[in-house]
């Protein structure tokens, strides 16, 4: 049990690490310090309710659907695309207007509506979360569920880290450049993903 509760939370960490749009968002948020435990909470309990999912072997439904990975697929790319496009244009109206202490803070319902589509209209989350954490898991039986709580786990802490950490990083973004600089990252990042996605299939 010992060793699927280490894999579980080292695996977990691993497929999560690389920067994406659910990853870049939770930065970008951490940086604002705007709906911060919120916006954590929502990808750890996304993540975790995916993880159970594919730990309880349903990982085999791209093969009962497999229409459903191309739909969303491409439902992934258009989002990608739009919302690298409103990226751009933030960084276009200056750094000023990116300050959280001189622009207003997003409402918690516009916030919370952004991450869930970046966490669940992308499809390298399933392929993470459900069919690789849901087939390595299957080596760890009759410990599935001790490797799957582990693997919450990890994504819990993988969160809160990007999240809460990034204000570490506040006095480098006390400068409105910096902020222009960070939202062309992100939208590079939303469009290259796009594309990868596209190109990809």
């Amino acid at each position: 049990m010992f060793d699927a509760i280490v894999q579980g939370y080292l695996v977990a960490i691993s497929l999560i690490l690389a920067i994406g749009a659910q990853n870049a968002f939770v930065l970008r948020q951490g940086l604002r310090r705007e709906h911060v435990l919120a916006v954590v909470a929502t990808c750890a309990l996304s993540d975790a309710v995916l993880i159970g999912v594919g730990v309880a072997g349903f990982g085999a439904a791209s093969k009962i659907a497999p229409w459903l990975g191309e739909a969303m697929r491409w439902a992934g790319v258009a989002f990608l695309v739009v919302y690298g496009a409103l990226r751009f244009k933030a960084a276009l109206k200056g750094g000023e207007a990116l300050r959280p202490t001189e622009a207003g803070a997003a409402p918690l319902g516009k916030v919370l509506a952004t991450c869930l589509v970046l966490t669940w209209a992308n499809p390298h989350v399933y392929l993470d979360t459900v069919v690789l954490l849901g087939s390595i898991s299957a080596q760890y039986a009759p410990w599935q569920l001790a490797f799957g709580i582990a693997a919450a786990c990890g994504s819990l802490t993988f969160f809160s880290a990007l999240g809460f950490g990034a204000r570490l990083l506040a006095p480098v973004f006390a400068k409105s450049r910096a902020w222009v600089w960070l939202e062309i990252g992100v939208g590079v990042t939303m469009w290259a993903i796009a594309a990868g996605l596209a190109l990809g299939g």
